[in-house]
């Protein structure tokens, strides 16, 4: 399975994000997984791109040209696969269309952006693939408590939370990308199947 990570691309993160992301990843690598991330090096990027690297796994890059020329951010050097692209818009794309699941680990504005990005895309039917959320450390617990209070408030349908899975345990988000078909569901055949269910029990 071809992982897409999204996380931080700093370094001046404490450094436990930096040693569970590369234990993590060549964990992932060991059970035969493969990476597709943004081509960093720094970060929690470039400690998931060491993790597959050490796991022997395929390491594919996605960056934009510009990132040379303004020299935004250093590229992985150690990546299967290098792909070039013109714009942020094409590389998350692609990013995108090379995955069969997406793991969302901590960082920034970049990372908020990519996560509700491939949510959204799930959410409109435009894929079916697994969004993990690992949890590390509590980070993400106030963005789960957003998304619930979304939901409570009805802003966001109480049917997406069948379509991404929040945990801190290492052992149940692998589980979850490797075994629960119910990801594979989307937003409208999630509010179909409901649907349907109440119909049932509205008939009995």
């Amino acid at each position: 399975m071809r992982l897409c990570i999204f996380g931080a691309a700093s370094n001046d993160i404490d450094q436990s994000y930096i040693d569970a992301t590369f234990d993590f990843a060549k964990k992932l690598a060991e059970r035969g997984h493969s990476l597709v991330f943004g081509a960093g090096k720094e970060g929690l990027m470039g400690a998931a791109a060491r993790g597959f690297t050490a796991g022997n796994a395929e390491i594919i890059g996605v960056i934009p040209h510009f990132f040379d020329e303004f020299d935004v951010e250093v590229k992985y050097k150690k990546c299967t696969r290098l792909i070039m692209t013109n714009t942020m818009h094409e590389r998350k794309a692609k990013m995108e269309d090379l995955a069969d699941a997406f793991v969302i680990i901590p960082g920034g504005v970049g990372t908020f952006e990519e996560f509700f990005e491939v949510i959204t895309l799930k959410q409109l039917g435009r894929h079916k693939k697994p969004i993990a959320i690992y949890n590390m450390n509590g980070y993400y617990d106030n963005l789960e408590a957003l998304l619930d209070t979304a939901i409570e408030q009805g802003f966001f349908n109480e049917a997406c939370r069948d379509i991404y899975k929040f945990t801190s345990d290492e052992e149940e988000l692998i589980y979850y990308l490797e075994n629960d078909k119910e990801t594979e569901l989307t937003l409208y055949e999630l509010k179909k199947s409901k649907n349907s269910k109440n119909r049932k029990d509205s008939e009995d």
